[in-house]
């Protein structure tokens, strides 16, 4: 058996995982539950419609959803289905290859993006920007890019 001060389970790592896993979590349901309310858009949508908008091109594949909201292809291939009958989004073949399909936002999409974008920073203010000063926000920032990049 390991000794209180050797023991796995209070590695500062550890506790530090369980805090930013616990952080987020939190935050998600928070949003999630609020997104769904009051603009009838759950967080998986509006992160795959945030992705779409941001794309240069305007569109992404499905291994590119997928890469940006976490899910697997099957799984961002059924959240497409959704926003498809949503008529949120919409599927396009790809003019250079046949097999690629592109997913694209419509104009209901980014109305409806519009609207959840302003909810989610209304959101966010009072559960980030309220407890975390400006500077605490930058190092927050700075500290969380370097962890991804390493992943």
């Amino acid at each position: 058996m390991a000794t209180p001060e050797r023991c796995p389970s209070q590695d500062d790592k550890v506790l530090l995982f369980g805090l930013l896993s616990d952080t987020c979590a939190r935050l998600e349901r928070r949003v999630d539950s609020d997104l769904k309310s009051e603009c009838d858009l759950p967080l998986a949508w509006f992160e795959t419609l945030l992705s779409l908008r941001r794309s240069p091109s305007g569109r992404l594949t499905m291994s590119e959803i997928a890469d940006e909201t976490a899910h697997s292809t099957g799984g961002a291939t059924r959240l497409v289905d959704r926003l498809v009958s949503a008529e949120l989004v919409e599927r396009i073949s790809c003019p250079t290859d046949r097999r690629a399909i592109h997913v694209t936002i419509t104009g209901r999409g980014n109305d409806a993006l519009d609207r959840a974008l302003a909810r989610h920073v209304d959101v966010l203010q009072t559960a980030v920007g309220e407890s975390l000063s400006n500077e605490e926000r930058v190092v927050l920032h700075t500290l969380l890019t370097k962890l991804r990049q390493s992943l």
